[in-house]
């Protein structure tokens, strides 16, 4: 039996870059069109860095945003955690980069590389640490430049990202039923390289040859991705309705990874979810990764769209293979 983990979300940011990019700018360049896209991925524009805008620069504006809307000072701070799978340098963690911008003194800082998922898995690692007494709050930060990763020459992957950054301060549960009602987190190594960039690690350093042959892009097996993620989607969101005896009715919202529409929209159809509470936000920012969910968490709070006390279910599935299920209380 999973025990809920006493927590709250107390602020929420989001950051997106300030370059827009339609469908129709990549088809300049590109063996590719607007119809093309919306019609495999429901993309319509997304948001690429430029000018000095970086991973841990979102992290930064997004990390900001959340403290001021939890009315948490940097010295409150006890624990920075950023998932991304794009850091702006190999070392030091990204999560070190914030803590310097954001100038919070010696608090622990670290990375998690789990692709999609970062923010979920992070959330969960955060309502560890705060349920158990550990800390007050930590700050939980997910961060991807995923057009630095993605080749521009490739049309099956380039369409489909954006960058972008949205951050959350969890931290000790303030009213009863406030809690990480439940999450799973799953991983299948076996399906390592079916999302994956071969070269720039250990096992391949950046050489000419990798340069040449591209091997520092990210390559995906794009149909094997598209039926993983299909079944998983439905998986972990039948998952989180089963394991918490909730309904449809008893959650305000679900937030699915923003991956693609179609696969989102297969999900919503089969479980007989009403369109008005599946957040789908991938038209206007692409996939952002790591940044997916709680940007989705962050744009429905300040619309007004989630409150307190409101159930939300959360879904995210990424390289690894990774995904997770999370259902919690606001």
């Amino acid at each position: 039996m999973y025990k809920p983990l006493r927590m709250t979300i107390r602020g929420t940011g989001h950051a997106l870059p300030q370059r827009v990019v339609t469908n129709q700018e990549l088809a300049r360049t590109l063996d590719t069109s607007h119809e093309w896209i919306v019609s495999r991925s429901g993309i319509r524009e997304r948001r690429i860095i430029a000018g000095g805008e970086c991973t841990a620069s979102m992290a930064v504006e997004a990390s900001r945003k959340a403290m001021e809307a939890a009315s948490v000072a940097k010295d409150e701070i006890d624990m920075i955690i950023c998932g991304t799978i794009t850091p702006d340098l190999r070392l030091p963690a990204t999560a070190c980069l914030v803590q310097r911008e954001l100038d919070m003194g010696h608090v622990p800082a670290f990375d998690i590389n789990v692709a999609c998922c970062g923010f979920l898995y992070g959330m969960f690692i955060a309502a560890h640490f705060v349920d158990k007494g550990t800390y007050n709050n930590v700050l939980v930060v997910a961060s991807d430049a995923m057009t630095s990763m993605a080749d521009p020459d490739d049309r099956a992957t380039y369409v489909l990202f954006g960058d972008g950054a949205g951050a959350a301060v969890i931290g000790r549960q303030q009213e009863p039923g406030q809690e990480l009602i439940y999450s799973a987190l799953y991983a299948d190594g076996q399906g390592a390289k079916l999302i994956w960039v071969p070269g720039g690690g250990a096992v391949m350093p950046v050489s000419q040859t990798v340069l040449d042959e591209r091997l520092h892009f990210v390559k995906m097996k794009g149909r094997e991705v598209y039926k993983f993620a299909v079944t998983e989607m439905q998986n972990a969101i039948a998952e989180g309705f089963e394991k918490t005896s909730l309904t449809v009715d008893d959650v305000a919202m679900v937030i699915p990874h923003q991956s693609n529409l179609r696969i989102i929209e297969s999900a919503r159809e089969k479980l007989g979810i009403p369109t008005e509470k599946m957040y789908v936000n991938i038209d206007r920012v692409g996939n952002t990764s790591a940044a997916s969910v709680p940007i989705c968490l962050d744009e429905l709070i300040r619309a007004g769209r989630l409150k307190r006390g409101d159930v939300v279910l959360s879904v995210a599935f990424g390289a690894g293979l990774t995904w997770a299920t999370s259902v919690f209380r606001l």
